[in-house]
């Protein structure tokens, strides 16, 4: 059955089919020649998508999208640009900067990306900044929306792992934050390089600069209330998602007032789609997982790493490779539904956080946005300006992937980086 089981999904994917129907497909495939009920595939289907916690993951879409549509992204493009962009390479760290701020906002990276890019790569272009390096910024910071809280990857992994999403939110704040600066220091450097400095811009008065500051609270308020619910008792990560989606509507119509009723229905349109994609692959994962789980493949993968070696630290450099590896093929939510069943227990048997081993799997994924032959983020970068994703494959896009392997490496072996704020605030 495991030989079937896996074969099967390899010749899906390779004929071009989604992913959702290759998991399906090859699930049933598996049980249909064992001895096994058929109509497991549809109950383990079920089941897998039968969750609360996921609840929150078509609430929090529409709440990015209610705030990216009622100016929220301008208005923190805004507060950034009033401190950061006379610096050298000043617009792509207001870009990674404002994406950090948005990603604490949207949940997603594609969105993250598309909203921020949206305005910030026609302004680099418009002062002269290289092509190539102002969608590999984009494209790089974007994956900055699945890290900062709140992240519908981490949802994903929180339920396939049976982790506490808000320790996961939490545990994503400092990780964030580190590759935020990373990424802005990249860019920096690459604008006191190529000279990307302005110079014609009148001051910006104190008065500006407040109102600035002012404009930007409420979408700054939103990432606040989320966790200071969700960590304060007030309401669940679901319940958090419902919070943000209300709150988008008063940002956005009485606040801003920049959202019009006829953006209400897209808004939903696309929101359902994207949020049926999601729970489509965890479904079929679901079904595909449980087969993994009868087959004992997670105790035999576990004896195996072991038996190469039981160091940690070994252990999480060849997870590292692997997720790199397979962050190019295959989209971030069903690596975790099917990847994190099989590598938790051997992570849980050398002492490793469940919560920091998620931080660890969500940021190798999140820079498989940015590696092809997938690299999703690529693909909403290069579609703002028209051009093709070689043409956004260079010296700049390795450099932000380097900057990136760098501080994941620190996160990996540097546990309290992720295991510090859930432990505080819940007083382990």
């Amino acid at each position: 059955m495991t030989a079937i089981l896996f074969l099967s999904l390899i010749i899906f994917i390779a004929i071009g089919l989604p992913l959702a129907y290759a998991l399906g497909g090859a699930s049933f495939l598996a049980i249909a020649s064992s001895d096994l009920p058929n109509i497991l595939t549809v109950q383990r289907f079920f089941t897998g998508v039968d969750s609360f916690t996921l609840m929150a993951i078509p609430f929090f879409m529409i709440s990015g999208s209610l705030m990216s549509k009622g100016g929220v992204s301008d208005r923190l493009i805004k507060l950034c640009s009033v401190f950061l962009r006379r610096l050298p390479g000043g617009l792509a760290v207001v870009t990674v900067v404002a994406c950090a701020f948005f990603g604490a906002i949207s949940g997603s990276a594609p969105a993250t990306a598309a909203a921020i890019g949206g305005i910030m790569i026609p302004a680099m272009l418009a002062k002269n900044y290289a092509p190539d390096f102002s969608m590999a910024t984009v494209a790089s910071a974007g994956y900055l929306g699945v890290i900062i809280p709140p992240s519908i990857t981490m949802v994903t992994y929180g339920v396939a792992a049976g982790a506490s999403i808000g320790d996961l939110f939490m545990a994503g704040v400092f990780p964030g934050i580190l590759l935020c600066i990373g990424m802005s220091v990249y860019a920096f450097f690459v604008g006191r390089k190529n000279n990307y400095v302005m110079h014609e811009e009148k001051s910006i008065t104190s008065r500006e600069i407040l109102w600035s500051i002012v404009e930007a609270i409420p979408a700054l308020l939103m990432p606040v209330i989320i966790l200071g619910g969700i960590y304060g008792g007030i309401f669940t990560p679901t319940e958090a998602g419902c919070v943000s989606v209300v709150y988008g509507l008063l940002v956005g119509f009485f606040v801003y007032k920049e959202l019009k009723l006829s953006d209400i229905p897209e808004i939903f349109r696309s929101s359902a789609l994207s949020a049926s994609m999601i729970l489509l692959i965890i479904g079929c994962a679901s079904a595909f997982g449980n087969i993994i789980t009868r087959e004992m493949i997670p105790n035999k993968v576990a004896s195996f790493v072991i038996g190469i070696s039981d160091n940690k630290i070994v252990f999480l450099l060849l997870v590292n490779v692997l997720l790199l590896i397979v962050g190019c093929f295959m989209e971030t939510n069903t690596a975790i539904m099917i990847i994190a069943p099989i590598l938790l227990p051997v992570a849980k048997s050398l002492g490793i956080d469940v919560v920091h081993f998620g931080i660890i799997m969500v940021i190798n994924l999140a820079i498989g946005l940015l590696t092809p032959p997938l690299g999703m983020n690529l693909y909403v970068a290069t579609g703002i300006t028209g051009k093709k994703v070689s043409d956004v494959l260079g010296k700049y896009l390795i450099g932000y992937i380097v900057i990136s392997i760098v501080i994941l490496m620190v996160i990996t072996y540097v546990p309290g980086l992720s295991t510090f704020l859930p432990q505080l605030v819940s007083g382990r």
